[in-house]
């Protein structure tokens, strides 16, 4: 399988609503539920959501998500940013009882989007895309990657409950928990750069 991942801001805004729109619910949130209040959020409505994330993207200095191409096709999405670029997550109780980083800390990035097209699942995609997005935040300045994902042993892994991504996947990728504000939620972190050997 050949897999491509670049960033969200140099592909045309077609590929990004491909990559969100085959599944899950990328299509009705437009990956800005972190950014937006819930009153700002619901009177925006799906297309002021879109218009929103297109916006973002065009003015964006660095890339604040990546897409993933399959043999040229748009197949999935990882949304990965600096935490307090995502000013809901503050307010996330997740966040608030599992994370032991500042919040203002801006060198800490947040993996808090993840969507793969419906036919492009169980080929491994998804660890692809958080790889991926670990690298890129590595090459942008964070110093801590968080990742908030569900636990699938307790949690049904629902399509919408998923865009959390599971422990497992963010394992796979070196992400260790540092803790468990809820049976089925943990909050799990990486350095961005390995430590010396």
């Amino acid at each position: 399988m050949a897999v491509v991942v670049c960033p969200a801001t140099t592909v045309p805004f077609s590929d990004v609503e491909h990559a969100l729109t085959g599944g899950g619910d990328g299509g009705g949130c437009w990956c800005q539920w972190f950014l937006l209040p819930r009153r700002d959020f619901d009177a925006a409505g799906r297309e002021g959501l879109r218009e929103r994330l297109r916006v973002e993207l065009a003015e964006a200095e660095v890339a604040p998500a990546l897409v993933a191409h399959v043999a040229g096709e748009a197949a999935g999405w990882v949304r990965v940013a600096p935490r307090t670029t995502q000013p809901v997550l503050a307010r996330s109780p997740i966040v608030r009882r599992g994370s032991v980083e500042p919040p203002t800390a801006a060198d800490v990035w947040a993996i808090t989007c993840l969507v793969v097209r419906r036919e492009h699942r169980g080929q491994g995609l998804a660890h692809r895309l958080v790889e991926a997005a670990t690298e890129h935040a590595a090459a942008s300045g964070a110093r801590t990657i968080e990742a908030y994902p569900i636990d699938t042993g307790v949690r049904a892994p629902t399509s919408t409950a998923l865009y959390h991504g599971s422990i497992d996947l963010f394992e796979r990728a070196g992400f260790t928990v540092v803790a468990r504000p809820t049976p089925g939620r943990a909050v799990m972190s990486r350095p961005a750069s390995p430590s010396p050997s």
